[in-house]
């Protein structure tokens, strides 16, 4: 299928070849009929990757600080990767269209193939043939509505919301400042309520369109008798809300929002615009000042838009969907025109000249739709795009590929016969197979685990996929590198365990640590010292309680997400199988167990404190490791140094900072080539996994572990 995408690069945009999406249990199928451009949001996206890399600095401060902090804790180089995997990647276009659904979920109620639904969705509602959308981010269409008006349905839903947060009722006042788009549809919902527009915008040819849909005064924003006119028609007191659709870098929306509110006042921000103001006017009145959150109750919440989950109706009366299908609901009803506000249309082959466009501002627009071929067949193909290259007997693909993968792992990897590249999202996996010279791509894991000619299997996905793939890929009798965690559970730890002890295959897991150039100095040095005592403190950082690691059911939390590299490297260091285990740590409100201190003794007498906080500052560097053992000491410091004290003081200092992604890459595939022991025995993995597992467990009983 074809699916429009810019390069955040180098800007340039292309109609490319992708992989139909592959249908997941929360989701539906469906194949576009129309979509909408949104020229504000979409044309300031494409015009900011066009620009040169100090241009998009400008743009955004705020990733340029994070990059510098990035650049103290790790380095110029991996600081470098980091930065040109974020940029050299497809980006999807488009988050409002309408089409039939052609494929339905098994946990999507209510919807059924051959429906005729509006889409939402930066992401999900591409402008591409085929998108995959999750339920709560679709609404049916009404008979009486066509493709081309529910293309509409997600700006229509931007402008409720911001109508919604006004809160005004029957009778009262609205100045809307920017009749563009929004603006026009947000007149048209004031109306509908019952509520008196005065809308304003700089642009007289857009004044004179507005009143295609409005019936309320129209001014120009520069117009000097602007304040007279808005106190003329509100009887000297000034309008009771003002809602900001306008999209400027000036200040001049919100000060004219203060000036023209009457005392008590609300002022809603819908477009970008800064909120710099003047204290003056917000003040002496009393004003308040909303900002509204895109289409509603639900948008950013990964629950309500990944899960589908719901909020119920008694306690949250309108959320996204629900403003979706309400402006559906309006135009059914003949009280939401956007007919009007058509401008051009083009076909999806010419979507390219309709950004060219909006861009150069060559013509006067406002709705932009792109109609597609509905007669194409989009049958689900897996199909190589050119011949794989043999080099002994690897045959590598991948399940997942985020910016992990891309920055440290495959770059490692640009001489080996990669094939396939699955990941969800179709110009991911297109991007992922050019980028790195992969075979083919795919949105299907399948296709992979069937491919008899891959043979070794790289799975980097969310935490929650990592056993399903990783006993399919076994019991297909492939080779398998899991970053880790190994999987979330101990029932699945136990089938992987039983399983893979009746196939022939390599399983390994990305402790990479254990590969470091420094821990293999650090063992090297110490092999004969006897038992060791380990002190291993990680300033871990923040992560919000809502990010994807955080949730048990999908990231599984810290300690299976991240600590249990912490307690492969000790039990590494040690050389020993673990005899006991206890954990202890910081209450916190949400119960995320992300600031504790563990405690193992090893079977061989070695000793480990592994301290894990996410309480720190980001300031100070993330690893700090110190190793003692009779009569020497050695301190690792966020693997780029290495202090030795024995009879005297050595050290040695990296050029950047090396956790061992390299060797242990290569560590595994030759294995794998020479028929060697896996690089880490799948009797540490189960113990590295299975002592996750038990720091919860101590955790939670107070209790010491034994083994």
């Amino acid at each position: 299928m074809l699916q429009l995408t810019q390069n955040l690069k180098t800007g340039k945009m292309e109609i490319t070849e992708v992989p139909i999406p592959s249908l997941d249990a929360n989701s539906v199928i469906v194949k576009n009929h129309n979509s909408l451009i949104s020229a504000g949001t979409e044309g300031s996206m494409v015009s900011v990757a066009r620009k040169g890399y100090i241009g998009k600095a400008k743009e955004k401060p705020e990733q340029v600080k994070q990059v510098l902090e990035t650049v103290k804790r790790e380095g110029i180089v991996n600081t470098y990767k980091k930065v040109m995997t974020k940029l050299d990647a497809l980006n999807p276009l488009g988050y409002s269209t309408a089409g039939v659904v052609t494929e339905v979920g098994e946990n999507i109620k209510g919807i059924r193939v051959g429906d005729r639904v509006a889409c939402a969705g930066a992401g999900m509602a591409n402008h591409a043939e085929v998108i995959s959308v999750t339920e709560n981010l679709i609404a049916k269409i009404p008979e009486n509505v066509s493709f081309k008006e529910a293309a509409y349905t997600t700006v229509c839903a931007i402008a409720m919301q911001g109508v919604r947060q006004a809160d005004l009722s029957l009778g009262e006042n609205c100045l809307v400042i920017g009749m563009g788009l929004i603006g026009q549809i947000t007149a048209q919902l004031l109306e509908a309520s019952g509520v008196k527009v005065i809308g304003t915008d700089l642009s007289d040819k857009i004044l004179e369109e507005s009143k295609k849909v409005c019936s309320g005064l129209l001014i120009n924003s520069a117009d000097a008798q602007l304040e007279q006119a808005v106190l003329n028609a509100t009887d000297r007191h000034g309008v009771d809300a003002v809602i900001i659709t306008a999209g400027t870098s000036s200040l001049g929306p919100v000060e004219t929002a203060g000036k023209l509110s009457r005392t008590k006042g609300t002022v809603v921000i819908v477009g970008a615009v800064p909120t710099g103001f003047s204290r003056d006017n917000y003040y002496k009145k009393e004003l308040e000042l909303k900002m509204s959150c895109s289409y509603g109750p639900g948008r950013y919440n990964a629950n309500y838009e990944e899960k589908g989950l719901d909020y119920p109706i008694a306690y949250v009366r309108w959320t996204e969907n629900r403003n979706m299908k309400s402006v559906l609901d309006l135009m059914s009803q003949g009280k939401l025109n956007v007919k009007d506000l058509t401008t051009h249309e083009f076909d999806f082959n010419q979507a390219i000249d309709a950004y060219q466009m909006i861009v150069d501002k060559s013509d006067f627009f406002l709705g932009i739709l792109l109609r597609y071929d509905t007669e194409k067949d989009h049958t689900p193909k897996f199909e190589k795009d050119k011949q794989t290259k043999k080099a002994d007997t690897l045959g590598i693909s991948y399940i997942g590929a985020g910016s992990f993968a891309q920055s440290l792992l495959l770059p490692n990897m640009d001489k080996l016969p990669l094939r396939t590249i699955a990941t969800k999202s179709s110009h991911t996996a297109k991007n992922i197979a050019n980028k790195f010279n992969f075979s083919s791509s795919t949105c299907n894991a399948d296709d992979i685990i069937n491919d008899e000619n891959t043979n070794v299997v790289f799975i980097t996905t969310r935490h929650n996929l990592h056993a399903e793939f990783v006993l399919k890929s076994i019991k297909n009798g492939k080779h398998v590198f899991v970053e880790k965690p190994l999987c979330l559970t101990r029932e699945e730890l136990e089938e992987i365990k039983e399983e893979y002890q009746k196939q022939d295959v390599h399983l390994m897991v990305g402790f990479n640590r254990r590969f470091a150039p420094l821990i293999a100095e650090q063992n090297k040095l110490m092999k004969a010292k006897g038992p060791k005592a380990i002190n291993y403190r990680i300033n871990a950082g923040f992560i919000p309680f809502d990010h994807w690691t955080q949730d048990k059911l999908v990231g599984g939390g810290r300690i299976l997400g991240e600590v249990c590299h912490f307690i492969d490297l000790a039990m590494h260091i040690a050389g020993s199988l673990p005899e006991s285990l206890s954990a202890n740590t910081m209450e916190d409100p949400q119960g995320l167990m992300d600031t504790l201190n563990v405690n193992i003794r090893f079977k061989n007498g070695s000793i480990a404190n592994v301290s894990y906080f996410s309480n720190g500052s980001k300031v100070m560097p993330k690893e700090y490791l110190e190793v003692f053992s009779n009569g020497m000491s050695i301190v690792i410091d966020d693997f780029k140094s290495m202090e030795i004290y024995s009879n005297k003081k050595s050290s040695k200092k990296l050029l950047n900072q090396d956790k061992g992604h390299e060797a242990e890459i290569k560590s595994f595939l030759d294995s794998v080539k020479l028929g060697n022991d896996t690089p880490i025995s799948f009797e540490e993995i189960y113990y590295s996994t299975l002592m996750s597992f038990d720091i919860i467990k101590s955790i939670n009983t107070r209790k010491t572990i034994v083994y």
